[in-house]
């Protein structure tokens, strides 16, 4: 096994020698068990996921009645060879990934559909206004992902990927995502170079896919300002979650949430630290700082959906349903990233009710995407 965090070699023999005696949680383990395994998890969740996923024992789903993981990624080829050089110099791998293998880790985990976006810097870091590079690549992504769902009728959805901050690229790209590809929504990340996603560079966009009332999943990404901060810490660790916040401020900002009514944003974590910073952030944002003007960010705040992965600890998930109902919070795994009982294991063990429950699993994301209604 290769680790992906440096000085994390004692973990992982730790990891493996506990692997061959400790299942992974199933429906029913007792409070002790899963705690026990949920040790294990928090240290193995930088591992790559082939390994950690060989003990994953759920029965599988037999109908496509199970969970709609709205946080899934592809690791297409093309992507290999352009990731290739960086893998090289960091010597962190990427997740071993193929449709197949998807599809099966899925119905040991019970999930019937995975919503499919682009990993991280397929496009994001071509910052370049008018980049060839990014649109060829994102034109590469939504043709080889929307060919999954093509090919795996039920499996899978599609985020299609944005050659931003190329405004006309994008358009472009949209039109075609949604006229040939029939993607189901559009994957942005939460900060582009020196802007966020809720800049006025970014309008024409945002009214184009407030006119096709599109559904938007915003995916973690490390901000230029604060890349590599710490030696030895990677930035998905902390600045991930902390750029999910920076998004949500800038769209609050420049009132996009407003603007733009018809879009349906989806965000990653439970919400990164925003849940922890939203009283502090709606009450900061308007210039008056009237009741009022507090009362509306925050109800702006609670029409946002939430996706769990890797999120489902007690803290981040008590701190996420003290700020949106139930009914704005969906399944997410992260995978390949991140196996599927990190967030599965706390999730199921967290105390929701049983009709909650089949919400955050399926229903709240059947309300999203009609198409996957049983």
């Amino acid at each position: 096994m290769r680790c992906h965090v440096s000085g994390c070699k004692d973990i992982t023999m730790e990891l493996d020698r506990k692997n061959e005696a400790q299942p992974w949680p199933r429906s029913g383990s007792s409070r002790r068990e899963v705690l026990q395994w949920l040790a294990m998890a928090g240290a193995g969740a930088f591992l790559p996921a082939g390994k950690l996923l060989a003990g994953a024992g759920k029965p599988a789903a037999g109908a496509l009645t199970g969970r709609i993981d709205v946080h899934q990624h592809t690791v297409p080829p093309f992507y290999t060879k352009v990731m290739e050089k960086e893998i090289l110099a960091t010597g962190h791998p990427l997740p071993t990934w193929t449709p197949s293998l998807a599809i099966e880790t899925m119905d040991k985990n019970g999930v019937a559909t995975g919503m499919l976006s682009p990993m991280t810097r397929v496009v994001q870091d071509s910052f370049s206004d008018k980049s060839e590079r990014a649109r060829n690549l994102a034109r590469q992504n939504n043709d080889y992902t929307q060919q999954l769902v093509r090919d795996y009728p039920g499996r899978f959805g599609h985020f299609a990927a944005l050659p931003l901050p190329d405004t006309d690229g994008s358009l472009r790209e949209i039109e075609y995502a949604f006229d040939t590809l029939k993607a189901d929504g559009i994957s942005l990340w939460t900060s582009y170079g020196d802007k966020w996603p809720g800049d006025s560079a970014f309008a024409p966009v945002y009214e184009e896919l407030n006119r096709r009332k599109a559904i938007i999943f915003v995916h973690s990404a490390p901000p230029v300002c604060c890349r590599s901060l710490q030696p030895g810490v990677i930035d998905s660790v902390v600045e991930y979650d902390f750029d999910i916040a920076r998004a949500v401020v800038s769209y609050l900002k420049s009132d996009s949430f407003r603007r733009f009514p018809n879009i349906r944003f989806i965000f990653p974590h439970s919400g990164g630290t925003l849940p922890v910073l939203a009283n502090r952030v709606t009450e900061s944002l308007p210039e008056k700082r009237s009741e009022k003007a507090t009362d509306e960010l925050m109800n702006e705040v609670k029409q946002i959906y939430f996706d769990v992965a890797h999120a489902t600890y007690p803290a981040p998930l008590s701190a996420l349903t003290k700020i949106v109902p139930v009914s704005q919070i969906l399944f997410g795994s992260d995978y390949p990233i991140v196996p599927f009982p990190v967030s599965e294991g706390p999730l199921d063990h967290f105390g929701f009710s049983a009709n909650d429950l089949q919400a955050i699993n399926r229903g709240n994301a059947e309300q999203i995407f009609p198409r996957l209604k049983v």
